[in-house]
């Protein structure tokens, strides 16, 4: 071997020097983009920010938010505000605008009009220690071990390299990855390389944690396992703001949601805010199909293989109940369904919305 070969050998690589310099004080990260072939994603970070010395109602505020790139309007004059300490899910099919909202939010990138506030700073960047950002497009340093994969990510947030070693390994063994802990990431499964980065959002304890689409391309036992953290995290008193095009995932977790189309929010509130503006659909089924019982169904109703539906009356359904039995109509069965945020999302965002969001690709784990 020549010299000059052993030489280039011996130099380190960009994740290594990278990660040596994350223990040498203050750092910039660049936002959004990476350097180098060994680099895969991005990161957001100025490790340099201070705790404020109280803690806001709202943990992220926008007021009248408008991004463009070109005639695109990918925000729309959005407001958002997600109180502090609750899951807050923003909802809405690919393209919708979750993702730049997001990156709007943290500061990543700059509104076109509008303004916004992090943990009650009105420049979002200098909370960015404090933050926990999980983008869609995951990224890590291949050849880096898995628990150094980790701590490196806490330590572009200012937690010390061994606190953040420390704190990784117990992680990984506590998720049941001990046996993968000292393994690059090259050499990982997509979910455990996923929930490798998903440690390394929240190693340094932050306070605020915004998460990008986490549970796209998860198989049904990790959206379980994410699931569990994201409440376990909650519990804790940590907000979390994730968006998500999958409703079942926002219908179990979240407190609040704001439903997003076309760079707009159609609706904000809790899913059963959601689903109240829609009537509860009753299913009745009579051993008789004819008679003066009849007179009392509402004008709504379809029968559709001897079962009548139709929507329950703004009177409760107790006088119907009795027309029934005095009309002798022999009731078999009589069901009460309250809409699902599926059919409040329909109902709210439409058709289109509804059919791209299905055809979105992240397969719904059913509880």
């Amino acid at each position: 071997t020549s010299a000059g070969a052993m030489r280039q050998a011996a130099k380190p690589s960009r994740a290594a020097s990278a990660f040596r310099r994350c223990s040498k004080g203050s750092a910039k990260v660049l936002i959004g983009t990476g350097t180098g072939p060994d680099y895969q994603g991005g990161m957001i970070g100025d490790i340099t920010a201070s705790s404020p010395a109280s803690i806001p109602a709202y943990a992220v505020e926008g007021h009248g938010l408008v991004k463009t790139f070109g005639s695109f309007r990918a925000v729309d004059g959005i407001d958002i505000a997600v109180p502090a300490g609750t899951i807050y899910g923003v909802l809405g099919p690919n393209g919708a605008g979750k993702t730049t909202l997001l990156r709007t939010l943290l500061g990543i990138i700059d509104p076109d009009e509008g303004h916004r506030t992090l943990l009650g700073e009105a420049q979002p960047l200098r909370m960015a220690s404090q933050v926990g950002y999980l983008p869609e497009e995951r990224g890590l340093y291949p050849s880096m071990k898995a628990y150094e994969a980790v701590a490196f990510m806490g330590a572009l947030r200012g937690l010390p390299l061994a606190e953040g070693r420390k704190r990784a390994k117990a992680m990984l063994d506590a998720h049941g990855m001990g046996a993968a802990m000292d393994k690059p990431i090259r050499q990982l499964s997509k979910g455990m390389a996923q929930t490798v980065q998903l440690f390394g959002t929240i190693v340094h304890g932050p306070r605020l944690i915004v998460l990008d689409e986490p549970f796209s391309g998860l198989d049904a036992i990790n959206q379980e396992k994410l699931e569990a953290l994201i409440r376990q995290q909650a519990r804790d008193g940590v907000t979390i703001l994730f968006s998500t095009h999958v409703i079942a995932h926002a219908d179990r977790l979240c407190e609040r949601i704001a439903i997003v189309a076309g760079g707009r929010i159609r609706f904000e509130g809790t899913p059963g805010d959601a689903r109240d503006r829609l009537r509860s659909q009753v299913r009745l089924r009579t051993r008789t199909s004819d008679g003066a019982w009849r007179r009392a169904l509402p004008a709504d109703t379809m029968a559709e293989e001897g079962t009548w539906h139709f929507a329950l009356p703004d009177e409760g359904i107790e006088p119907l109940l009795r027309a029934l039995i005095d009309g002798q109509a022999g009731i078999e069965s009589l069901s009460i369904e309250r809409p699902g945020l599926h059919d409040a999302f329909v109902a709210i965002a439409g058709e289109a919305a509804a059919r791209q969001m299905q055809g979105d690709g992240t397969q719904e784990v059913q509880p």
